[in-house]
Order: C-alpha cells, then structure tokens, then sequence
C-alpha cells in the first residue's frame, strides 16, 4: 500500500517526539491530525510555549489537538477516519476506546528496552542506574503504562561521557530509523508482537524534585552517573552554605586522598573538585544559585576559591 493512503494520527509532546513525527512525514504518510499536551507558561516571565511538537506541526500545517484531560475529549478524534496511531511521549493516559479505534491498532514508540524501565523518565534513569545500554521499543498501546506486547527494538550503547541530552539525541534518531522500519510491518500483517516478562519489569517513574539533589556521600561512579543522568535538566545540585551549587558538565576521579565526604577541594586536572566516598567529582560547568553558569577556572576566580574546605550537603 502506498505510505501516502495510510492516515495516521500522531500522539505526542517534547522533542523526541518531533524526531517520530517528522519521519512520518518524510517517509510519505498521511498525517490527519497531531495530538498534544497544552501549551504552558515556563520561565521567571511565565511565557506562554507550545510543546515542540505543536511547532513542528503547525510548520508542515497539520490540525492540532490538544486537550487538557483526554480522558474527557476525545470524541472528536473518534471521527477522524484513522489507519494507525502513533504515539511518543505524549503525557497523558489516552483512553482504550481510542486506542481501539484505528484500523491497524495505536503502537507506542519507548525510550527503553522495555520491560525494563517504564514510565516518563526512561532516559535519565537508564544512566542514573549505570546501564551499560538502552535503546527504542516499537509496542502496541494498552491501558496498562508502557506494558504493550513489544514488536521491535534498537539497541545503543551508553557511553562513559554520555548525558541525558547526549542519550536522548541518539534514541531521537534510532527510534524514528525503528519506526520508520516498523509501519510497513504492521500494515502487511507481518509484525509479530511479544507480550513482555512483568517479572522483569523495572519502572522509571518522572523525576521529582528530591532526586535532584547529589548525595557525595556515595560512591563516585554512582554520584557521577547521577549528576550526568540529569544534564542538561533538570539538572544535579547539592548545597553549599544554603545555596544551590548546580552541575552542568562533570567528570570524575577515582582518587580521594584525606577529604571528607562532600569537601571542596578547589581546582584538580581543570575542574572544580568535590570529594565523594571513594573519588572525586570534578565540574567543568558549574552555577551558584543567584550566578550565572560558569566553566569551573572562572567560577574559581570568583567565588569558588572562597568555599574551599567548605561541605556541600
């Protein structure tokens, strides 16, 4: 069948998604409509911003949805003649009566290898935890989170300087090249779907603000892993003196010497160095709360050299 006769209806809302959708597009299928989250006030300004893929769909001038709750409106999508929908990082539970409705069925495209890591923050867990691995599921939608039968996936390794940013660049294109793979599949009838081992499932729940805080108490590869799993957002901090000490870009060191946990050590190999239990975290980026975000010579010309001795909490 030609891509062009196929009408999908995309479902989702950050940039990885955008990546999904506009490989739809170039491979020639029917976009009848694009669903997204609201748009939202962000900034100390509270600006009004649509979600990327608002903007993306509205550049190729594709209809937008966007409902507050879909659970409550969903009927005028249930008019729209659908083949197949399609979904990535949408936000919102989408009711089974509209995953029902197209002709192929809804599948989802994951950032994990699913069963492992379901849920809203895939990306930044499977590098919190130190996977050596992640990678893109291509599953069917169901109304359980994330445990559709799994018909593809792709693997990418996760590098030792990998971040969040750096992973979720990488999954953006191996996900849409998976998808891309995947559709004909479904549409001839020749995909094979594999329902997932619950026993092994692991869950990635959207991070909460708590988490964001470095703990340099613990080892240095896991106070690493932590910090680099949430650049560039929404970002590692510890507190030094009461004020928030943000991390932007880190290395570590496998050397401690006498410096307690947590210490300010000043400047080590070009970074700003802080102990941890068995290491040093050195920061190449680095912002004080109230500051600017500095490299980590500049920072320690300024106030850096000042807290030295000092323990972040």
């Amino acid at each position: 069948m030609d891509n062009k006769q196929i009408r999908i209806l995309f479902m989702g809302t950050p940039e990885i998604a955008v990546s999904m959708l506009e490989r739809l597009w170039s491979d020639g299928y029917r976009i009848i409509g694009v669903v997204s989250q609201p748009d939202k006030k962000v900034g100390r300004k509270q600006v009004l911003q649509m979600p990327p893929v608002k903007q993306a769909a509205l550049a190729h001038d594709i209809a937008v949805y966007q409902p507050i709750r879909i659970r409550d409106d969903y009927e005028e999508l249930m008019q729209l003649d659908i083949d197949l929908i399609v979904t990535c990082a949408y936000g919102q539970f989408i009711p089974s009566k509209l995953l029902e409705h197209p002709t192929y069925g809804s599948v989802n495209v994951h950032a994990s290898l699913l069963p492992k890591l379901r849920g809203g923050a895939p990306i930044h867990k499977a590098i919190i935890e130190g996977h050596a691995e992640s990678g893109v599921s291509i599953m069917r939608m169901v109304k359980k989170m994330d445990a559709g039968a799994v018909m593809a996936q792709s693997h990418v390794t996760i590098e030792d300087e990998d971040t969040m940013g750096s992973l979720y660049d990488k999954l953006a294109v191996s996900g849409a090249q998976l998808l891309s793979e995947s559709i004909p599949k479904i549409i001839d009838g020749s995909a094979v779907f594999v329902e997932q081992n619950e026993a092994e499932a692991t869950f990635a729940y959207t991070i909460q603000k708590e988490e964001e805080h470095a703990d340099f108490r613990r080892d240095v590869e896991s106070v690493y892993n932590h910090i680099r799993g949430l650049i560039p957002a929404p970002c590692a901090y510890a507190l030094v003196n009461g004020k928030k000490l943000k991390f932007h870009k880190v290395r570590r060191l496998s050397k401690k010497g006498s410096a307690a946990c947590g210490e300010i050590i000043g400047m080590v190999d070009g970074g700003y160095a802080i102990a941890c239990a068995d290491g040093l975290i050195l920061a190449d980026e680095l912002q004080l709360e109230g500051k600017a975000k500095m490299e980590a010579k500049v920072f320690f010309n300024g106030s850096g050299k000042n807290l030295i001795g000092c323990i972040v909490e």
